[in-house]
């Protein structure tokens, strides 16, 4: 047991008697090989001929995807050192969207080439300053191999989009999708100045079973997954002005708990009249200013509803707050809390209101805005898992053409890149006299896992694939990687698969950082039955 620590008039007991502790190298290979099995797990999803898992939840629902951080989340996994690779992957999709297969790959690489030094004796900090020595030039030469273009450059954008479509499941609707998204993007995307900011929270996704992924279309407006409130409402209402309301259109009730004492019938019907009257005021307001379609965040009163019919108002109750501002900002409208403050320049203005039947649900469609700053893409599939996989395939690509117009410079893509720098790593290494020239050799290793991977997932053959690789980029041809749709070695910038460099950048980074983080471990203690749960799985 590892709480008992031998001291010098026999055992001192420094631990709690449950607590599991691992030191120097037992430590170190425990994690490495945790580490390694996450690695080893996603590695054949890498690719376009990369294979999907079929993950089943303990309530038995299924997911079917090929994305390195969707898997890592939902498997749960144990492990200390494995938790933190697939933090790896979370950063790189919370930051770039793309890329996180290969940031656990590459980690996992790092990690399995510092076991072997390790295993030769070479000092764990040693290999951490190789490492991050070798991270900053790959991140140089990155940054003089990647190729400047214009932000708003739509032939581009369109090829960064397809590329990032490529290992998914809608690699073959990939050109149709690839416009979508772009249109997307550039009708929110912000100029300051020389530079461009996309916030994807402007584009709402709407997702409907039935159809094909044909079906999928961008509204330049607003959906809303919400029905008109009453029968007599008009269903289509062209040249729309709209009221977006974020209080109830019913009566008040007071704040304090109070009574109304009615001692006579004619009180009654006088009190009904009143709150009829009230009611009919408010509705007389909206149509005054001209409002024909209602949207509302709270609810709307039956005789409001009647009223609202009368004067051919198209009404909408309980919509979302975040359909709101996405409304506001689609149409231009203000949302107001007061129906006194109502003004025409408050109204939001679209070319077009309509209810339509989507699959057997009917839904509120707000299109036609003139520079709408919010849109909508509505994704259509033949099942759920069909668009549940699509949804996240058209996020990735979203957050791709995002990282470009934010910062506008590319790269290939089929590991063209990760060879073309272990290549240079390599002759680098040779300036370093002391044993950190091993660990950049090692280095430029894990780099290469990256195209060998691509090959092996596409069925090629690893060595010959890589030797041609090498050779043709020693020859000057860099943007020389695996075409894997077509099983050969191509001029990737050729075929149009580019990625963002922000992309690349972000794999090394947090994989090093991962793995230095790891390798810096020597002491793992496990404390079973700590408050809030804790302790750790069996080790070794």
């Amino acid at each position: 047991m590892a709480s008992i620590q031998q001291g010098p008039n026999g055992p001192v007991l420094v631990l709690k008697e449950s607590a599991l502790q691992q030191k120097g190298k037992d430590a170190q290979q425990n994690n490495i090989a945790a580490a390694k099995l996450v690695a080893q797990l996603v590695r054949s999803s890498l690719g376009p001929r990369g294979l999907d898992k079929m993950l089943v939840d303990s309530l038995g629902d299924v997911t079917i995807t090929n994305d390195g951080a969707t898997i890592l989340k939902e498997i749960d996994v144990q492990h200390p050192a494995a938790k933190m690779m697939v933090e790896i992957s979370k950063t790189v999709d919370n930051e770039v969207g793309d890329g996180t297969t290969s940031s656990v790959i590459f980690g996992g690489a790092l990690l399995a080439r510092a076991e072997d030094l390790l295993n030769k004796d070479v000092h764990s900090s040693t290999i951490i300053d190789g490492y991050q020595a070798a991270s900053d030039k790959t991140l140089e030469i990155y940054s003089q191999l990647a190729k400047k273009i214009q932000p708003d450059d739509k032939a581009s954008l369109l090829k960064i989009a397809t590329t990032s479509m490529q290992s998914k499941l809608i690699s073959e609707d990939s050109s149709f999708l690839s416009k979508i998204i772009v249109d997307a993007i550039l009708s929110i995307a912000t100029k300051k100045g020389d530079t461009y900011s996309v916030d994807l929270e402007n584009i709402k996704v709407e997702k409907k079973a039935g159809g094909s992924i044909d079906d999928t279309q961008i509204v330049k407006g607003i959906v809303l997954d919400k029905e008109i409130v009453h029968s007599g409402m008009p269903t289509r209402i062209e040249k729309a002005k709209i009221a977006l309301l974020n209080s109830a259109l019913e009566i008040e009730k007071t704040e304090l708990s109070s009574e109304i004492r009615i001692t006579d019938p004619t009180q009654m019907q006088m009190f009904l009249e009143e709150e009829n009257r009230m009611l009919k005021s408010m509705v007389d307001k909206l149509h005054d200013v001209g409002v024909n379609v209602l949207i509302c965040q709270k609810g709307i009163d039956d005789i409001s509803q009647h009223y609202l019919a009368k004067y051919g108002i198209m009404a909408v109750r309980r919509v979302k707050e975040s359909d709101m501002i996405k409304l506001s900002k689609a149409t231009g409208g203000r949302v107001i809390s007061n129906l006194d403050d109502l003004s025409e320049n408050d109204l939001g203005l679209a070319d077009l209101a309509h209810q339509k039947k989507v699959e057997s649900d009917k839904w509120v469609f707000i299109e036609g805005c003139k520079h709408p700053q919010s849109v909508t893409m509505l994704i259509r599939g033949g099942t759920q898992r069909v668009i549940d996989e699509v949804d996240r395939s058209i996020h990735d690509s979203l957050m791709v053409v995002k990282d470009v117009i934010e910062k506008p410079a590319i790269v290939a893509g089929g590991g063209a890149p990760e060879a073309f720098a272990a290549s240079l790593l390599k002759d680098w290494a040779d300036n370093f006299d002391g044993r950190e020239q091993l660990a950049i050799k090692k280095y430029a290793e894990a780099l290469e896992t990256i195209p060998l991977t691509i090959a092996e997932n596409a069925g090629m053959d690893p060595i010959d694939t890589m030797a041609n690789l090498r050779a043709k980029q020693n020859q000057g041809q860099k943007w020389t990687g695996i075409d894997a749709k077509n099983m050969k070695i191509a001029d990737m910038m050729g075929i149009n698969v580019v990625e963002p460099i922000v992309v690349k950048e972000q794999i090394i980074k947090s994989a090093t950082e991962a793995a230095c983080m790891v390798l810096r471990i020597d002491d793992v203690i496990a404390i079973s039955g700590a408050p809030g749960g804790g302790g750790m799985p069996p080790m070794g």
